[in-house]
């Protein structure tokens, strides 16, 4: 085939499926219809008020006031259902969001807060009265360094010089 053959080809197909679909968009949209009209007349059949009585009209009305607070309570609990499973998608959709760290962070103050305000925060009103900190701390002894006694540093320069000197300084170092 040729390009232009192709192309004409193309868009004859193209409408062909458009117009098949739209038909079958038709049909299912008056099946809708169909079951809804049949649906309908299965649960409320049509009313014929002539020949009725006063007493007669008024049962009925009861009967239908108490099919409208049925109704009610049914929607209530499926609207209070959808709010609830609707408010469920928004925290999981904000933890989702949160998980994939998105979410733009606030830039934090550095605060300055005391011990006792601290401890007030994290533990409430239970501790009331100021806690030792040093009391808990260990205590740990601390060695006492060697002292090299001060001598006059030109009293040992002869004694250092030379080998013995540094055979010295090498025999005191191990």
């Amino acid at each position: 085939f040729s390009e232009s053959t192709r192309s004409s080809l193309r868009l004859f197909l193209k409408t062909k499926l458009l117009k098949k679909a739209m038909t079958m968009l038709e049909n299912e949209k008056q099946a809708r219809i169909a079951d809804k009209q049949r649906i309908l007349d299965e649960r409320h059949p049509t009313l014929q008020l002539s020949g009725l009585s006063m007493q007669d009209l008024q049962n009925l009305c009861k009967e239908i006031h108490q099919k409208i607070d049925k109704v009610d309570e049914e929607r209530y609990d499926i609207a209070s259902k959808v709010a609830i499973n609707e408010k469920e998608i928004q925290n999981l959709s904000q933890k989702v969001f949160e998980l994939k760290g998105k979410m733009k962070r606030p830039n934090l103050r550095k605060v300055r807060v005391s011990a006792g305000a601290m401890l007030g925060a994290l533990l409430g009103a239970k501790v009331k009265e100021s806690v030792d900190f040093k009391a808990n701390l260990k205590t740990v002894k601390k060695e006492e360094e060697k002292k090299e006694e001060v001598t006059d540093w030109r009293k040992n320069v002869d004694a250092m010089s030379g080998m013995e000197g540094r055979k010295k300084l090498f025999d005191a170092a191990q």
